[in-house]
């Protein structure tokens, strides 16, 4: 009985490892170095008001057997058009940000001295290797493993943290102010892929549906249930790399570095300094199990939506969807490395780029995720509660507002 329930958990694992990355390690760990415990009301606000629109992949999947691209075309065909273009426009930078930052964590626990667009290279093949031989499956097993093993070293990190000698000076405490420019727009970073941006809805329900074809007996609750596991081990999970920022960070007078290689090291050095010098495989571990899983469920996951949408719109057959799949998968290597070596310099900015982009982009994907589930092509009675539609609603006008802020702070 225990076996079959774990078996049936996979995309919200996919969803939770895919999540994890650059939101958590970085902008969390960010966000308690900057200001401490101040900005947990953040991510708590983000994770909440997200929800509905996450959940409604899996829900609109789990229902119909299909995922949310065929719910984007009973809207009509420019919606599927609409996200076809945002994630061409974000899809490029956002794997050369997950990546860079994986590059610089094996540079520097593997003591490798190549430069970082080529380490980045490396690491996508082997992550290409794992999706060409075993593809879905050995994603859904691979991270099983991965987020397992990211949870215990994650919050025993965070535990040995809070018994580790932390220095901090009172004078080199920040506080966070709504009226800071710059602290705004780190704030805007944060929540834009907190846990992860509102495309990640449409990979799951993919994911969902691959799942499906492997084991149908899953059903509608147990497909709900996964979700609801993955997602909110990203709220703990965040707030652990939050605790870890600010019990090692806040107050110390350290500036994290914007350079990949130098953030890694520096990163690892402030643990295990801070916690003991036998931390630094456990943190090793807990920094790389995070990153790899980001860029690997990012890798599968940006082809395959591409592939569905240019059947959508183009008319692809199913003998050429695995075509077209190769074909998206090899054109996003190339073009995150291309970045990487002609457009890397500043691993922060190219972060926080792609992070405004995720969060000005969210409201859109909302509104067509909330058109989709209650919609003509959702059944009925599979439609989600009027309290998970309300929650939907004021996340819509959260992010909107939000971004209309972003937008006249930094353009006027």
């Amino acid at each position: 009985m225990n076996r079959h329930w774990f078996k049936t958990l996979g995309p919200g694992l996919l969803y939770a490892g895919a999540a994890v990355g650059v939101s958590h390690l970085i902008q969390s760990t960010r966000a308690g170095a900057d200001f401490g415990y101040q900005l947990v009301w953040a991510i708590v606000i983000a994770i909440i008001l997200k929800y509905p629109t996450f959940e409604f992949g899996p829900r609109y999947a789990s229902a119909t057997g299909k995922n949310l691209l065929h719910g984007y075309q009973a809207l009509g065909k420019w919606s599927v058009v609409l996200f076809f273009c945002l994630t061409l426009l974000s899809m490029f930078i956002i794997q050369a940000a997950v990546t860079i930052v994986t590059a610089g964590l094996f540079a520097e626990i593997f003591n490798i001295h190549l430069p970082a667009w080529s380490v980045s290279a490396l690491i996508l093949l082997v992550c290409c290797l794992i999706l060409v031989i075993g593809k879905y499956s050995a994603l859904d097993k691979t991270m099983k493993i991965i987020i397992i093993t990211l949870s215990i070293t994650t919050f025993f990190a965070f535990f040995a943290a809070l018994l580790g000698d932390n220095q901090k000076h009172e004078a080199l405490m920040n506080t966070f102010s709504f009226s800071n420019k710059s602290h705004i727009l780190f704030l805007i970073a944060l929540m834009g892929w907190m846990p992860a941006p509102f495309d990640i809805s449409v990979w799951h329900s993919i994911w969902t549906t691959e799942k499906a074809k492997e084991n149908p007996s899953i059903t509608f609750k147990s497909t709900l249930l996964d979700f609801k596991i993955g997602y909110w081990t990203t709220l703990i999970l965040s707030l652990a790399f939050l605790g870890l920022g600010a019990i090692t960070l806040y107050g110390s007078g350290t500036e994290l570095s914007s350079n990949g290689n130098e953030f890694a090291k520096q990163l690892l050095t402030i643990y295990t300094t801070n916690i003991g010098q036998w931390a630094y495989f456990i943190i090793a571990i807990a920094a790389l199990t995070t990153m790899i899983s980001t860029t690997l469920t990012c890798l599968d996951a940006q082809p395959r939506v591409m592939t569905e949408t240019s059947q959508l719109i183009f008319g692809i057959s199913n003998k050429q969807k695995d075509n077209a799949y190769w074909f998206w998968l090899i054109t996003l290597i190339l073009g995150a490395v291309s970045i990487l070596f002609y457009f890397l310099t500043n691993m922060k900015a190219m972060i926080d780029v792609a992070t405004a982009i995720a969060f000005l982009t969210s409201p859109i994907i909302a509104i067509l995720n909330y058109l989709v589930i209650t919609g003509k092509t959702m059944p009925e009675d599979k439609k989600p509660p009027l309290f998970l539609k309300i929650l939907s609603g004021l996340g819509i006008l959260f992010f909107l507002g939000f971004s209309i802020y972003y937008l006249y702070i930094t353009f006027i």
